[in-house]
């Protein structure tokens, strides 16, 4: 089997920079918190949960966007939802640096200009979520099989580079600058900056094409068997079509016409991932480290070495995930991550502070990243039928965005009542998920999407 290499990568990296953009947005807003609620939230009288609510507004696009993800990937295709993606990034990215654009005027905050920032901030969530479901989805769709997990990987080291990239990025436009410049200008070019990757992202989607598979199932075989022979080589891409084309007439098309086990699988799956309790990790680590008796300084730092962890162990799983499988990276990466989180809630309980403390943090984060963190989206991306692809990710996404809101925002209220107990919580999801995988999710490692399908048609898994 003869494959362009280098035209998969290119395919590859371009989607991924859907990835990047994730990142960057989600990211984005931590440079800028302090400045937003002095401009827009204490001086207009406002307290904690305007703040609150401000600061998590994207989380709501997210949502949206993962909802609607299926509809708009299924009836304009894989390529035109990633423009349209692009489009919001760029819209959210000026509109927030400039909320006051045509209605307001600078330096005169009122609730309707709040108003306004989260809608631009809701507007580039919503770019978020329609990435986080069709990025996975496009380069699965692409990629032949014995290289899909590590390619659809890339994707979640994209979301962690993305993150990194904001953070220098915002240290950067910080830098040097007094307070008082970065509460009145800096903050504003924090999230202009975005607007330079997102047109980049959209450009350079005007040149790859649309997915074969969608091509595929939309009658366009010609066209499909084009990119094929790009991909795989002529003597391949026949028989690839071919089997695509198997499916068309399998199912209706609607949700369920493959049974629900397929559906909760993805959904758990997604729920899990969130659950385990790695946007803590994430959001609060700062907050985490200080409170266990860091100085302002040092957690930071700590939060930088966190950030190097994600990205290494990231590539961990992109060079592994083709070679071990799908299932033992989670399992394993699940053992981890109990034995991480079980550490933290120990020391608690017990009232220690110390390097121990960071050092099973690392743990917890490594294992996520290493196998929950990536191999998430690889089966997201290739657990479901051709034809209920579109609409079964969208409702995996969704319920991935509204885990990850529900625990984020719960986590405060928890470490008011125990801090002992909500990181025991954490890790008793890390338990569930490993015996969840264990017994419910199949292997899919050098499958083609098309006999992943046959799994769900000839041999239903009961749970």
């Amino acid at each position: 089997m003869k494959q362009n290499t280098l035209y998969i990568a290119v395919l590859t990296m371009v989607a991924a920079l859907g990835g990047l953009l994730f990142g960057y947005d989600t990211a984005v807003i931590s440079g800028a918190e302090k400045s937003i609620e002095g401009y827009l939230i204490s001086s207009l009288g406002l307290g904690s949960f305007a703040h609150g609510a401000t600061i998590s507004s994207a989380l709501i696009g997210c949502i949206i966007g993962g909802i609607i993800s299926g509809f708009i990937s299924s009836r304009i295709g894989r390529k035109k939802s990633l423009i349209i993606a692009s489009i919001l990034f760029f819209l959210s990215a000026l509109g927030s640096a400039y909320p006051e654009f045509l209605f307001f005027t600078v330096g005169e905050p009122t609730v309707a200009l709040l108003l306004t920032f989260n809608l631009y901030r809701i507007i580039g969530g919503i770019g978020v979520g329609l990435a986080s479901a069709v990025v996975p989805m496009y380069i699965g769709e692409i990629a032949p099989a014995h290289i899909r997990g590590r390619l659809v990987s890339f994707n979640q080291f994209a979301i962690i580079f993305g993150m990194l990239v904001v953070y220098f990025v915002n240290w950067g436009i910080a830098n040097g600058q007094s307070l008082a410049w970065i509460n009145d200008i800096g903050w504003r070019y924090m999230f202009a900056s975005e607007a330079i990757p997102a047109l980049l992202f959209g450009l350079l989607l005007f040149l790859v094409p649309e997915t074969p598979r969608y091509l595929a199932l939309n009658n366009q075989d010609k066209q499909a068997l084009t990119i094929l022979e790009k991909i795989n080589g002529k003597k391949a891409a026949k028989a690839i079509l071919a089997e695509i084309k198997t499916t068309v007439n399998v199912s209706s098309g609607k949700l369920l016409s493959f049974g629900k086990t397929v559906i909760v699988i993805g959904i758990l799956l997604s729920v899990f991932q969130q659950f385990v309790g790695i946007n803590v990790a994430l959001y609060y680590a700062p907050r985490i480290f200080e409170s266990m008796g860091a100085a302002k300084d040092a957690s930071m730092l700590q939060t930088i070495v966190m950030g190097l962890v994600n990205v290494i162990f990231t590539v961990v799983a992109i060079l592994t995930v083709d070679k071990w499988g799908r299932k033992p990276l989670l399992i394993f990466g699940s053992i981890g991550m109990t034995v991480g989180m079980i550490g933290v809630a120990v020391m608690s309980f017990s009232n220690i502070i110390g390097i121990g403390t960071l050092i099973f943090i690392i743990i917890f984060t490594a294992s996520f990243m290493m196998s929950w963190g990536p191999i998430c989206w690889v089966l997201i991306s290739e657990i479901f039928p051709n034809k209920i692809r579109g609409q079964a990710v969208a409702i995996a996404v969704a319920a991935q965005w509204a885990a990850n809101y529900f625990i984020s925002s719960t986590y405060p209220m928890m470490m008011e009542y125990s801090g002992g107990l909500t990181y025991s919580f954490y890790g008793l999801m890390s338990i569930l998920s490993a015996i969840f995988v264990w017994k419910f999710v199949p292997e899919t490692k050098g499958k083609s999407l098309e006999e992943m399908e046959n799994l769900w048609r000839k041999e239903p898994l009961k749970l």
